[in-house]
């Protein structure tokens, strides 16, 4: 049950997206629209989303003149099951009295099973308004509902056996790495035990899970024929020139991925001395070795290890390519990656941690991009839009060419924010419309970056939507 301070508050929080009020009381479709949107909860809130019968959508105010009715309240927890909705979602209907009047009030729980259905259509919030789901929305709530299931790494590989495992690999390697060395003294259990508990063993079935076979397999390809790298190096900038070297990386992560650092160190990097003046020379790179590796563990840790193809790892006279099968994965979304990341492969991820190739707090991307500004080649091209593959492209270092790049990458990534907060300081009561006509972005970029804003306590609002003001919080 909602305290009545609770309900009053909800109906103040005019600006909040988990919110929907309405003066309706027949209107069964409108409720229904808004219950499946709240429980698609496709802004990723995992918080409960409010249908509140008997106010004002604009104001927030209580019509007192309403009667909330038990036929009312029957009809509104019919919706769960009239068969309309698909799946059931969990919610709950209750008449609160307030001061001014009686609200009935609709709370939505998320659905772990997007997407949720009304009268087979895909309703979601997006900011203050709902709409029907277009399709990128639609994958993102189908890969919602995948990454709260057990990942495919984390599936047991019915085919293998311990014997497929390269158990000196698991104990020699990545044990000392994983746990200190009083732990493992004392650990007595077995080896099928050990990597049971970290993911990499299926007691229950007997085999090795597909992570096992990622990390430690002595023949990965029989099970997964797409888990290797393909380095190509061409001639001139396409596919079409000749080939001048390829190589194939293939076998367990413990052993390929030491493999790729020195590979990258040694014959990507290119470290040769350039005169600067008549008695000094400086150390340039084409490709700077941090940030190359960076760009192509991420790769290996987010492909898409069920699909036939492997990572690639393309090199050319002006750049080099890295794509992976699989796009952007669960939570990640072309608008806002790269601050929001999640994991296709939660089990592989943490192990190449343990190895110490990779980082889980989502701040690769920026320091990749850092060190690749720092070093003359311009910020990483990420394509993020081909929907099976995720393509990085790296540029060749060339500080005088990439000078201008640098500066409208930069632009471009900056922008939304600081030009919405420059607005805001310029007109105050500036409406979303205009901000996302000033900035030539859609209203889902600019709900955003506005709601991100809000939650670094940069800016706030006082009173509604339509007469309140926006405060930039120096």
């Amino acid at each position: 049950m909602l305290a009545v301070e609770e309900v009053a508050k909800l109906l103040s929080d005019i600006e909040s997206d988990r919110i929907e009020r309405t003066i309706s009381t027949t209107n069964t479709d409108k409720f229904g629209q808004a219950i499946c949107a709240f429980a698609n909860d496709l802004p990723n809130h995992n918080l409960p989303g409010y249908l509140i019968i008997g106010a004002d959508d604009k104001t927030g105010n209580v019509d007192g003149k309403i009667r909330i009715t038990d036929q009312l309240l029957q009809n509104l927890g019919g919706i769960k099951t009239d068969g309309k909705l698909q799946p059931q979602v969990s919610m709950t209907v209750e008449k609160v009295s307030l001061d001014d009047g009686d609200v009935a009030v609709v709370t939505v729980q998320p659905c772990h099973f997007t997407p949720v259905r009304y009268e087979g259509r895909i309703w979601v919030r997006t900011g203050p308004r709902k709409c029907i789901a277009s399709e990128a929305d639609e994958k993102i709530l189908l890969e919602k509902r995948a990454s709260r299931m057990m990942t495919f790494d984390a599936l047991p590989c019915f085919d293998a056996t311990i014997d497929d495992i390269d158990v000196d690999a698991f104990r020699q390697i990545y044990l000392p790495k994983a746990f200190p060395d009083d732990v493992l003294r004392y650990d007595n259990r077995t080896v099928e035990q050990q990597m049971q508990a970290l993911g990499y063993y299926n007691v229950r079935y007997g085999c090795p899970t597909f992570a096992g076979i990622i990390m430690f397999g002595k023949r990965p390809e029989q099970f997964l024929p797409g888990s290797y790298v393909q380095y190509v190096r061409f001639s001139g900038t396409s596919r079409a020139g000749e080939i001048r070297s390829e190589y194939k990386f293939s076998g367990n992560l413990v052993k390929i991925l030491a493999q790729l650092d020195t590979f990258v160190d040694a014959s990507i990097t290119n470290r040769r001395p350039v005169p600067v003046s008549a008695l000094r020379e400086e150390m340039v790179v084409d490709y700077p070795h941090w940030a190359t590796r960076e760009l192509l563990m991420n790769a290996i840790c987010h492909r898409d290890y069920e699909g036939n193809g492997p990572v690639q790892f393309y090199q050319y006279d002006d750049r080099i390519e890295i794509m992976n099968p699989g796009g952007l994965y669960g939570k990640a979304t072309p608008e806002n990656f790269p601050f929001v990341n999640d994991y296709r492969n939660g089990v592989v991820a943490e192990g190449m941690k343990v190895l110490g190739f990779v980082n889980r707090y989502s701040r690769g991307v920026q320091a990749v991009q850092d060190e690749l500004e720092a070093n003359g080649n311009g910020r990483a091209d990420f394509k993020l839009h081909l929907g099976t593959a995720f393509l990085v492209v790296e540029n060749t270092a060339n500080k005088e060419a990439n000078k201008e790049a640098n500066k409208e990458a930069n632009k471009e990534a900056n922008k939304g924010f600081d030009e919405v907060l420059d607005l805001i300081r310029k007109d105050p009561s500036i409406t979303y419309a205009q901000l996302k006509k000033a900035l030539g972005l859609k209203h889902t970029a600019v709900y955003e970056r506005i709601k991100k804003l809000k939650d670094m306590g940069l800016i706030s609002r006082e009173g509604g939507r339509s007469a309140g003001r926006w405060t930039v919080n120096e």
